[in-house]
């Protein structure tokens, strides 16, 4: 008998990749794990739960009978990652560091370090799949297609992802639904069958936002104001506050004078633009406002999983990660892309990934740089003209 293909997983204390690892066993690998440490500035802080996430994915080793090697990837982490997630903040945008951390940590440093080790593969949790064709005989391409469960579908975050690390990289439960993975981990008595999936931004976890950033981004407080340039109350800072954002704005009714009681004045304040020059936040009232519409977009840096952009033509996408799939047109501009959707998408947010899907094949995408034709530009009286 031959020696068995070597797999390392990164094993992250959750159920998810002990499942793949499990999996990957009854599959004939030899499975090797490794948790991966990629934050160490407040290790004692109650929200770092690194610590306890490694005692979960060491017990889990030690029920599959696998080796654990602990690495600590936090100073590529600062550099490839944070870094860039404070310049973007400091900028006004809003940046999504799982899509980072996936493309330079996770399937950059973890998969040179398992490479090293001997690897002939590497393995996460993630709801996603790889598919491989040979559409003209003997090139093999890889595809990226979404999760089975697509509840659970994460291949918005892996968009980034290039052919090199395809076919390097298998998603043992892409196939599978959750239900599914959380019977398997029961049925062979895995200590974390039952542990809550994290929900946090994948080095912050789940502690306050605001009071994260503001060790690293100075406030500056300025004016919010509606549609009609009113002054309503006052921000902490840009950085902190995202399109779409309906929480945490301070803001009471705001009156008509002589509105009548139960009238429309209390709908919900939502965060609808940024104007970083004159530090002003503009909020509208409703979900629906025009103001958090936009059906047309523009995304660069881009990246597609084929090595080239797809052609011109309709497509689905997404702006956001849980999303349903948009119809839209996708045409190429000098730096990037241009998405026009056939129906407005709402809150549309500069820094975060717009990712487009042909079907079940996620096909890669760009960071949103701008989104246009929001109808009715602010405000309507002469003051300051938020940027879009």
């Amino acid at each position: 008998m031959g020696r068995k293909p070597r797999v390392v997983v990164g094993l992250s204390g959750g159920v998810d990749s002990a499942v793949s690892a499990y999996l990957l066993q009854q599959q004939g690998y030899e499975v090797v794990a490794i948790f991966m440490k990629n934050w160490e500035d407040d290790d004692d802080s109650e929200y770092c739960s690194s610590n306890e996430d490694f005692v979960d994915a060491a017990s889990v080793a030690d029920v599959l009978g696998i080796e654990i090697e602990h690495v600590n990837f936090a100073a590529e982490y600062k550099d490839r990652v944070f870094a860039e997630f404070l310049r973007e903040y400091q900028a006004g945008r809003t940046p999504n560091p799982d899509v980072l951390c996936n493309a330079e940590i996770k399937f950059k440093a973890f998969l040179d370090h398992a490479m090293r080790l001997g690897a002939e593969k590497i393995a996460t949790g993630h709801y996603a799949r790889v598919r491989q064709r040979s559409p003209g005989g003997n090139v093999v391409r890889y595809e990226l297609l979404k999760g089975l469960d697509e509840s659970k579908d994460q291949s918005y975050f892996l968009h980034r992802l290039n052919q090199a690390q395809l076919a390097r990289t298998l998603f043992p439960v892409g196939e599978l639904r959750k239900s599914t993975v959380r019977q398997i981990a029961e049925q062979i008595g895995l200590p974390n069958a039952k542990k809550k999936d994290s929900t946090g931004i994948c080095f912050i976890g789940e502690r306050p936002f605001r009071e994260f950033l503001n060790r690293y981004i100075s406030k500056e407080p300025g004016p919010i104001k509606d549609p009609r340039g009113r002054v309503i109350g006052r921000h902490q800072g840009l950085s902190f506050y995202t399109l779409g954002q309906r929480q945490g704005l301070g803001i009471g009714g705001v009156k008509e004078k002589g509105a009548q009681r139960g009238g429309g004045e209390h709908a919900p304040w939502f965060v609808a633009r940024k104007d970083m020059e004159k530090n002003t936040l503009w909020v509208v009232q409703g979900h629906d406002h025009p103001w958090l519409l936009s059906s047309v977009l523009e995304a660069d840096d881009v990246s597609w999983i084929a090595g080239q952009a797809p052609a011109s033509g309709s497509y689905a996408a997404k702006t956001r990660y849980r999303q349903a799939d948009a119809a839209c047109r996708l045409s190429r501009t000098e730096t990037g892309l241009r998405l026009a959707f056939a129906e407005p998408q709402w809150a549309v947010t500069p820094g975060q990934s717009a990712v487009l899907y042909q079907g079940e094949v996620c096909l890669g995408g760009g960071v949103i740089s701008s989104a246009l034709e929001a109808a009715a530009s602010p405000p309507v009286q002469p003051v300051a003209h938020p940027a879009s």
